[in-house]
């Protein structure tokens, strides 16, 4: 069996996501390689080909793929089709956006989500917001597959994977690159970020957010987030959301400031290690999954938090 998975990267630098993605493919069995599309990813092409159990780095380098957008990508690994019997990649913006297209393609159905490998064919996903788990079989002759990179650990690097230079594929030429908007900080990057602390609708504004919330974070090094609820009334930007229609995480720490704990927004954390619940409401549903819980006004324990660490 040979795997291809579609590397997550920022052109420089490889995410972490991908040292995760191979553990999965480990797993399913077979040869792996690595499929590093950008423009200027000589960087990220060298960091994939060190992860152990790589056999080899196809590099495609050309500024086609400079923001990986769906329709060339999808064009480039369905070129690769022949060579490989399965396609995986992190479920992340980009997995989610080139993956279901190099499904419809290959005209095989796509599973999704997967937070556990049992055999070469057969996978095990979350659902209904990930109450219950769903064990996929798939008889298609080609796998396309996303994984939560979260319910798995990082491989691990001293491979010597050669280095494999593409030509540029074609390009569908149905879509341009018109402009983007990053969000800029000095914190973690919340997917990959050991300890997390999100705040909810409780917080009020976004003042609130810098105020209370931020002062902790940077004490911890932590990253910040945000529940549906938060974001929806416009305290933090869209990025920042965390829960079943946000980003999945599974940090060592997780700490969840006035949030209620709606089974959307547990089904994206619930997978942390350790879980902190700061909520006035001792009823409150996040205690239930919470490994400490403290019932009080957030307004006052935050502060009190800050001057402890």
């Amino acid at each position: 069996m040979a795997i291809l998975i579609l590397a997550e990267h920022s052109n420089d630098a490889l995410s972490d996501s991908v040292l995760k993605t191979v553990t999965a493919a480990s797993a399913m069995g077979g040869d792996i390689d690595i499929l590093v599309a950008g423009e200027n990813a000589g960087g990220a092409a060298e960091a994939a080909a060190k992860i152990d159990g790589v056999r080899k780095v196809l590099h495609a380098d050309d500024p086609t793929y400079a923001k990986r957008l769906a329709e060339p990508m999808a064009a480039l690994v369905t070129s690769l089709a022949g060579g490989y019997d399965a396609f995986v990649s992190p479920a992340s913006a980009n997995g989610k956006n080139i993956m279901p297209r190099v499904a419809a393609l290959l005209d095989v159905m796509q599973i999704s989500d997967i937070i556990a490998v049992d055999g070469p064919d057969t996978f095990q996903r979350p659902i209904y917001a990930g109450n219950a788990i769903a064990t996929v079989q798939s008889t298609d002759a080609k796998k396309v597959v996303t994984v939560r990179t979260a319910s798995f650990k990082a491989a691990g690097d001293g491979g010597q994977a050669t280095i494999e230079t593409l030509a540029t594929g074609d390009n569908p030429n149905i879509s341009s690159f018109v402009s983007e908007e990053l969000t800029k900080s000095d914190r973690p990057e919340l997917a990959s970020a050991k300890i997390v602390i999100s705040g909810g609708r409780a917080l009020a504004s976004t003042e609130n957010f810098e105020k209370f919330i931020y002062p902790v974070a940077d004490k911890l090094g932590a990253a910040v987030g945000a529940s549906r609820a938060a974001v929806d009334a416009g305290y933090m930007p869209n990025d920042y959301q965390v829960g079943q229609t946000g980003k999945v995480v599974a940090p060592e720490l997780y700490i969840a400031v006035g949030i209620s704990g709606a089974i959307q927004h547990l089904a994206g954390m619930k997978d942390s290690k350790v879980i902190v619940a700061i909520n006035k409401d001792e009823e409150a549903p996040i205690f239930q999954v919470a490994d400490y819980g403290l019932v009080g006004d957030l307004f006052q324990i935050m502060p009190d938090l800050e001057t402890a660490l």
